[in-house]
């Protein structure tokens, strides 16, 4: 692989400088050009590749395709978008639990110690080396402060200090209120990344999450992993311990406290719960490997034909990082390669910027690569507080993710669109290529906001995930290939399988995988962003939508 890795350099490079053409007339605004397979494939087993180990954030392989990235943007003719170049450095602090971190608790006359990646996984997000922590336990509910929905889990007590014990997901909707924080569907306020920091709002010591896989929509070996490894923020303030426990060690913790965590789980479901105090303590002496990263976001440029439009542009994005390596662990595979997870969107950015470099549409072009997704979207979270282009001027950010590799379909996902004027221009050009927008279904899993693209919709931009296939919800894919493989198992069942493999090692490329419907993905993709980028008036969002409201 490292032989077809030093190929891959060498010949994408070359290929790529045919792409430099002349740019083509102001006054047109041409069809959007083909995205084709080859190039895609050749960046997608590039970039999975062991060479790159995982593209971890604040490690080598992460500097590896943060320099193919760049190089590659060169090559295909994209101009620099950041201070005459490709990269736009996010400083950040890395931290890693250390083997000697300790947790424990303390309730009805018993101590509770935790094993930690069995009952229980956390750090800091403080940036120091040891953090101390002895304070008394509140549970919260959901530990959501809410005006909106007139909820409020910290009403009337003062939580400052205290270590707080948080349920994932938000209020369940009722007969007399079914459309309460989304209905079915999971709000900001019921992700994880939004109770760590309404408890550092709050003031307190820290924050725990009681995890089921349902209510998380992963199974615990997800935070085990994240945890496992180096963990990541931006520079500032974060919570002296945050993490997770097991939903059986919860009920051993609550049970000892005299507490049913049944009930109280039901009375979190009702307006107006105030804190409960469980009686019980927690003691954690956490042990910490602290270092101050710098990593990149990568971007390049079409600049606009128009004279006017090219004053406003469009985003396309895809997170280049994964878990990186782990080289001390014992396992036989130590690298989390993130082939789907994100190869596939980074691979399918060059190829369409491939396409697109000879054919610039009205507006500005923008194919931006952003680091530390995995970290909880900072890299973008980076972009939108320092923008390489005015927010105010960003038409839309088209984001992909995790992609689809078995097939093509007769229905691509927009799940977040309907947010925005967008979803009429997906519509329109799914049509134009002879498909149909998946139906649309409860967003469960949160999937609007575990990825990039939501940063750009808190900044006020219009924004979505193309075509989530795993993870979103976004309806039934109806293949139009059927393939047969080892156990009869047709594509749906091969995309649905691939949750078995998310954030696992297994997530590796295969060189048998039917990319079609990957192309297809990103060639709806740049159709999607060539009719923003030449229509008359940028997208805006529907009335009664909360990132309408924010100014850019």
């Amino acid at each position: 692989m490292r032989a077809l890795a030093r190929a891959l350099l060498a010949g994408l490079a070359c290929a790529s400088l045919a792409c430099s053409a002349a740019p083509a007339a102001a006054s047109k605004a041409p069809a959007p050009p083909a995205v084709t397979e080859a190039p895609l494939r050749a960046h997608l087993a590039f970039l999975a590749d062991d060479l790159l180990e995982g593209r971890g954030t604040g490690q080598r392989g992460g500097d590896l395709a943060v320099r193919y990235l760049e190089t590659q943007a060169a090559a295909l003719g994209l101009q620099p978008a950041a201070n005459g170049g490709y990269r736009q450095k996010v400083e950040m602090v890395g931290q890693k639990t250390l083997p000697a971190s300790t947790l424990r608790f303390e309730a009805g006359g018993r101590e509770l110690a935790v094993r930690f990646g069995q009952e229980a996984v956390f750090g800091n997000a403080s940036g120091r080396t040891a953090t101390r922590i002895d304070a008394p336990l509140l549970f919260v509910g959901y530990g959501i402060d809410a005006p909106s929905e007139r909820w409020n889990d910290f009403q009337d007590v003062d939580v400052k200090g205290k270590l707080l014990v948080a349920m994932v997901n938000d209020p369940q909707p009722t007969a007399a209120e079914p459309e309460r924080f989304g209905g079915k569907s999971l709000t900001w306020h019921g992700r994880w990344t939004y109770k760590f920091e309404e408890a550092l709002r709050q003031g307190a010591a820290g924050i725990l999450l009681i995890h089921t896989t349902e209510s998380a929509s992963y199974p615990w070996s997800v935070p085990v992993n994240s945890f496992s490894h180096e963990q990541f923020h931006l520079a500032g303030a974060g919570n002296a311990l945050q993490g997770w426990i097991s939903e059986d060690f919860a009920r051993t913790l609550f049970a000892a406290a005299g507490q049913d965590l049944d009930r109280l789980r039901a009375q979190a479901e009702v307006r107006g719960l105030r804190p409960v105090d469980l009686r019980a303590a927690a003691h954690a002496d956490v042990k910490s490997a602290v270092r101050n990263v710098v990593q990149y976001n990568v971007a390049g440029i079409v600049p606009g034909s128009d004279p006017r439009l090219r004053e406003e542009a469009v985003i396309y994005s895809a997170h280049w990082d994964h878990l990186g390596i782990d080289a001390d662990n014992g396992k036989p595979d130590h690298i989390w390669n993130g082939a789907i997870d994100n190869a596939s969107g980074s691979a399918a950015l060059l190829a369409m910027a491939q396409a697109a470099v000879a054919h610039p549409a009205k507006r500005t072009q923008i194919f931006l690569w952003p680091c530390a997704e995995e970290q909880g979207l900072l890299g973008s979270l980076a972009y939108v507080r320092a923008p390489l282009w005015p927010l105010a001027k960003t038409a839309a950010d088209l984001n992909l993710d995790s992609m689809n590799f078995v097939g093509r379909t007769r229905d691509i996902g927009v799940a977040g669109a309907e947010r925005s004027s967008l979803l009429e221009t997906s519509a329109a050009v799914a049509k134009s290529m002879g498909l149909a927008l998946a139906a649309p279904t409860p967003d469960l899993g949160g999937a609007y906001f575990r990825a990039d693209h939501f940063s750009f919709a808190k900044a006020g931009v219009p924004a979505f995930n193309v075509g989530s296939a795993v993870f979103s919800g976004d309806g039934k894919f109806d293949f139009e290939h059927d393939h047969a493989h080892a156990g009869g198992h047709g594509s749906a069942d091969r995309m649905r399988a691939f949750t078995k493999d998310y954030h696992q090692v297994s997530d590796q490329y295969d060189p048998a995988w039917d990319l079609s419907g990957m192309v297809q993905q990103a060639q709806f993709t740049l159709n999607l962003g060539y009719a923003v980028a030449n229509a008359p008036a940028m997208p805006s969002w529907k009335a009664g939508q909360a990132y309408g409201a924010v100014k850019r």
